[in-house]
C-alpha cells in the first residue's frame, strides 16, 4: 500500500504531520478505472468493485479527502461525479493527463462510456484480451511520432498542424481470439457526410475487424445501417440498441441499463471479409 498525503487546508502550508491515506489494491483498481474516463459515479464504482453504492461512496469520499479525486454535482437530482486529479494519477503511476472539466453537452455520453467499459469487463462481449479507452488512445497518439504507432482511424486529408485527420472509437476491445472490435456510443444522428467519412475510415483500417454502434433510438440505427449498405460494408458494421437512464442508473440499483441489456450482435470472432 502507498501512503498519500491529504491536501493541506487552503491558506495553510502543508505540515510534516499531515494525515496520510493508505492506497490499497482496491483503491488502485478504482483510480485506474477513473483515469480511463472523464468522470465516474458511485453507481459505476459499486459495479466495478461489486459493493453497495453506499460503500462505493465512502471509498470515493476517502480518496477525495486524500486529494486523489475531486467531486461535484452539476445536474438537478443527478448523481455526484468524481474525477481523478493529478495526485490520483501519480498514486497509480498513470501517464494519462488529468481529464477535462465537466461538460453538460457531453455528460450523458461520458457517463455511458464508463458503463460501456463495465459492460465489457463483465464479459458481455465475450472473453477479452484487453480494452483501450478513447482517453488512452488520444493520450498515446499525442506522444506517438510514427503514423503506424497511432490508434486513431485515419479519415484522409490533414487536420490542424498538418497532422492526419483521425477518428477515435469510444472503446476498442481485443477478443480472446485477437480480433479488434471498435465501439461507438451513438446517442444522436450524425450528418451523413461525417458519418460515412468515419465508416470509410473504419473500412480502410485493417486493424479493426468489426464496428459495433450502440444506439438508443431505432432511427439512429437505421441511418447507420443505410450508410453501411450503401458503402458495401454491412459485414463490418453491427448496430445494437441500448437503454440508458437520463444521467445514471436508477436509484437503488447496482447496475446500469446498459450493463444489463447490451448484447454484442454477430460473432466478434468472425474473420472480416476482404
Amino acid at each position: 500500500m502507498e501512503p498519500v498525503s491529504s491536501p493541506a487546508p487552503r491558506g495553510r502550508s502543508r505540515h510534516r504531520s499531515a494525515p496520510t491515506v493508505q492506497i490499497t489494491d482496491t483503491d488502485r483498481t478504482l483510480l485506474g478505472f477513473a483515469a480511463e474516463h472523464r468522470f465516474v459515479t458511485a453507481g459505476q464504482v459499486a459495479v466495478l468493485l461489486c459493493v453497495s453504492e453506499g460503500t462505493a461512496a465512502q471509498r470515493l469520499r476517502r480518496l477525495g479527502e486524500a486529494g486523489c479525486l475531486r467531486d461535484r454535482k452539476e445536474l438537478h437530482r443527478g448523481p455526484r461525479w468524481h474525477q481523478i486529479t493529478r495526485a490520483g494519477l501519480r498514486a497509480i503511476d498513470s501517464d494519462l493527463p488529468t481529464p477535462r472539466g465537466f461538460d453538460l453537452a457531453t455528460h450523458r455520453h461520458d457517463t455511458g462510456l464508463a458503463w460501456l467499459m463495465l459492460t465489457a469487463r463483465a464479459g458481455r462481449f465475450g472473453p477479452l484480451q484487453g480494452m483501450i479507452s478513447e482517453r488512452r488512445m488520444r493520450s498515446h497518439d499525442g506522444r506517438a511520432e510514427e503514423r503506424s504507432d497511432r490508434y486513431g482511424v485515419r479519415l484522409g486529408g490533414v487536420g490542424p498542424g498538418g497532422r492526419d485527420r483521425l477518428h477515435y472509437p469510444d472503446l476498442v476491445i481485443v477478443t480472446e481470439s485477437g480480433h479488434r472490435m471498435a465501439f461507438e456510443l451513438e446517442l444522436s444522428t450524425k450528418e451523413v457526410r461525417r458519418r460515412e467519412g468515419i465508416l470509410a475510415g473504419y473500412a480502410a483500417d485493417r486493424r479493426i475487424d468489426s464496428v459495433v454502434y450502440l444506439v438508443e433510438h431505432a432511427s439512429v440505427g437505421r441511418a447507420i445501417e443505410r450508410s453501411a449498405r450503401r458503402m458495401g460494408i454491412s459485414d463490418l458494421v453491427r448496430v445494437q440498441r441500448v437503454t440508458m437512464a437520463p444521467s445514471a442508473a436508477p436509484p437503488g440499483t447496482s447496475a446500469t441499463h446498459m450493463a444489463q441489456r447490451t448484447r454484442a450482435t454477430g460473432d466478434p470472432g468472425r474473420e472480416r471479409a476482404r
